[in-house]
């Protein structure tokens, strides 16, 4: 059975969709750009504090649906620019220590509201 994750310490959906989505063994968060709680966009800051933002939200998102950094089995990463992979990965790095997930991070044309990187996670409940 389908169960909604919602929480106030992330950014609330703009659109059709949840935060995160949870069955009894697995937890799907939505895409999470660097948009503050508060509504704040980090369009213009670099792109380790937009991957800190980005990843806060994931972790909050994580949290509300019973999940923590070490049960995230995979991670999907979205760069507005490649270049930006270095500078992304030594913030993501602190976020999941010594057993980080799988991953892939692709580089792609746009993403939403302009940001450099949107970031999304399944993980195990």
């Amino acid at each position: 059975m389908k169960r909604i994750i919602e929480t106030d310490d992330a950014p609330a959906a703009v659109g059709a969709y949840s935060q995160g989505t949870a069955t009894e063994d697995l937890l799907f968060t939505a895409g999470q750009i660097p948009l503050t709680p508060d509504g704040e966009l980090l369009d213009d800051a670099p792109i380790a504090e937009q991957t800190e933002q980005a990843l806060e939200n994931l972790l909050a998102v994580l949290a509300e649906g019973g999940a923590s950094p070490n049960d995230v089995l995979k991670v999907t990463v979205f760069l507005e620019d490649i270049d930006d992979f270095e500078a992304m990965n030594e913030t993501y790095a602190d976020f999941f220590g010594s057993e980080p997930p799988a991953r892939s991070a692709v580089g792609v044309d746009e993403l939403p509201k302009d940001v450099g990187v949107e970031i999304e996670a399944v993980a195990a409940v």
